[in-house]
């Protein structure tokens, strides 16, 4: 086995996902020399971005005015911190975070992603609405950008910019090398080392071989490690679920590809680095397994209106605030103490039609394709989008039914095990049912229901008229097995408003930058133990941009 050559870079960017691609292009703006590395094949160029919806979080934007959607700085703020629930001395740093990307989100994000050429979708999602009080968890007002293009759209321009420097030679690709170690030279960090692995024509996302036929050592004033989290890593993920949410379940999926496995941040952090925040970890609960899966374990997130009934798996419903679409941890918190680790959805075909969208570019062509026509076509004709109806036919968590006793003999036969007695189910429905009966009730999910419909956007597009569950005219029936679906890493590195991380003691390490989700999106944790959504891909442009124009500046 062979040794590359020592090689010298002003910066080295270690992962090319969009947090790598903005600190690169950042770099590169400023004219350093770069060197852009990435244990994947060339076809998975871009990361996990590739495979997102596209959605980021704006305040006070022209789409939300056009909404006529009332939103401040102020307001976001009052939101972010009762959903971050900052509450540990290490929270200093993803405090500032947190405020400097809300500055940016209610200034200058916008119009700096217009003028790379991306745009958004008319309407504005309400993900995460909360559910408690005013100063709790949740947005009080829809927040959720989807970009024209969906996440292919949005990382474009910044591959182009990093094409393009590339042709300059001011970048060099590298994919295929995997970073094992980082090199310091009297307490600085000064390169990397590592092995090259056999080139692969896996496709996009596809787990890729681990043969090694070289290893390599490169030198650079500079280190960004923007690798990823420990979402495909679920001995990792095991290993940091902290105790306040129950037993993790004993089988998740994934929402993220195996190559996201979190060695670079255990790699930092061996070499002295500062992580923080570990046990605070983003993982959805409405996981359905994906009938064409790409990556193993392969699961696809609903994104739900508020209208299906949610139980558990015996049965009984969950409490406010868990409900579809309202407070993610909350319900994973629910969910760690029923003893089982799948829920269920129970819906009627009225509300899959207008309610159930799937997060992911793929499993939404129309938007990613940047076709009007089709958008028009799969969002407005009757029926459910094609990708919602295809899941509906293959998917193995799905039963349909044209009476409540079937499916819930359908259910206790896809668990293999007669969890639920139909008695139950038909109280919780029929409870929920009785509600709909008048202008007046006093169940929380009806009032929220109600609640949504008064927004414009989500009574044409998003939330389906009030209906009984049991009314033959909405039907068939149909009832959904939900899974924890691993999804974001919230704490990682800490590191100042620079990108510089940190050592334990609160002093930067030299050479050491970081961003995205290895650094918990900026600080070692910006979310603090939950999100408002869209913040991910934001979070990764602003920590990226950070991290690249601080080396720049460390380096010239």
């Amino acid at each position: 086995m062979s040794t590359a050559r020592a090689t010298e870079a002003d910066a080295i960017v270690v992962g090319a996902g969009l947090a790598g691609l903005a600190a690169t292009a950042e770099l590169a703006a400023a004219g350093r020399k770069v060197i852009l590395l990435d244990q994947e094949p060339e076809q998975s160029f871009g990361g996990q971005a590739f495979w997102s919806l596209g959605g980021l979080f704006l305040v006070d934007s022209p789409e939300q005015r056009r909404m006529r959607i009332r939103d401040s700085r102020e307001l976001a703020w009052q939101d972010w911190l009762g959903t971050a629930g900052f509450d540990r001395p290490e929270d200093e740093w993803p405090r500032r975070w947190a405020e400097a990307y809300l500055d940016w989100a209610a200034g200058e994000k916008r119009e700096w992603l217009r003028a790379k050429g991306v745009r958004f979708l008319p309407h504005v999602g309400w993900a995460e609405r909360g559910g408690q009080l005013a100063d709790g968890p949740g947005n009080s007002v829809p927040r959720f950008h989807i970009s024209w293009g969906t996440g292919p759209g949005l990382l474009e321009p910044f591959v182009a910019e990093v094409r393009e420097a590339e042709r300059q030679g001011l970048v060099e690709l590298r994919f295929r090398h995997r970073v094992d170690g980082l090199t310091t030279t009297d307490g600085a960090v000064t390169g990397v080392a590592g092995m090259v692995l056999a080139p692969d024509g896996c496709a996009r996302g596809q787990p890729s071989s681990r043969e090694e036929t070289a290893s390599f050592e490169l030198r650079a004033g500079a280190v960004i490690v923007s690798a990823g989290g420990i979402g495909g890593n679920h001995e990792l993920v095991r290993r940091n679920w902290p105790e306040r949410l129950g037993p993790a379940p004993i089988r998740m999926l994934s929402g993220v590809p195996a190559h996201v496995d979190g060695r670079m941040i255990e790699i930092a952090q061996t070499a002295g680095a500062s992580v923080i925040n570990p046990d605070r970890m983003w993982h959805y609960t409405e996981g359905i397994e994906n009938w064409d899966p790409i990556w193993p374990l392969h699961g696809i997130r609903i994104l739900p209106g508020p209208s299906s009934l949610w139980l558990d798996a015996t049965g009984r419903r969950l409490p406010p605030p868990c409900f579809p679409g309202f407070d993610t941890l909350a319900t994973l918190q629910h969910i760690g103490t029923t003893g089982y680790g799948h829920t269920w959805f129970v819906l009627t075909q009225k509300i899959v039609e207008k309610e159930f969208a799937l997060s992911g570019s793929e499993q939404n062509p129309d938007i990613t394709s940047k076709s009007l026509r089709a958008v028009l076509k799969a969002r407005v004709a009757k029926g459910a989008p094609a990708p919602v109806e295809a899941f509906k036919q293959h998917g193995v968590d799905f039963v349909v039914e044209t009476d409540l006793r079937a499916l819930v003999d359908g259910m206790n036969a896809l668990t293999g095990e007669p969890l639920l007695a139909y008695e139950q189910v038909e109280h919780e429905v029929l409870a929920r049912d009785r509600e709909n009966d008048n202008p007046f009730t006093k169940d929380a999910q009806v009032v929220a229901i109600r609640g949504a419909r008064k927004y414009f956007a989500d009574k044409v597009t998003r939330v389906a008229a009030p209906h009984r569950l049991l009314d033959p005219k909405a039907g068939p029936l149909i009832a959904v097995r939900l899974h924890v679906l691993t999804r974001k890493t919230l704490g990682g590195l800490e590191t100042d408003l620079q990108g510089r991380v940190l050592l334990p003691g609160g002093e930067p390490f030299r050479g050491l930058y970081a961003a995205g989700e290895a650094s918990g999106f900026g600080g070692g944790g910006m979310h603090g133990y939950r999100a408002l959504e869209g913040t991910f891909l934001g979070g990764c442009l602003f920590s990226g941009r950070a991290a690249g124009r601080g080396a720049a500046d460390a380096v010239r």
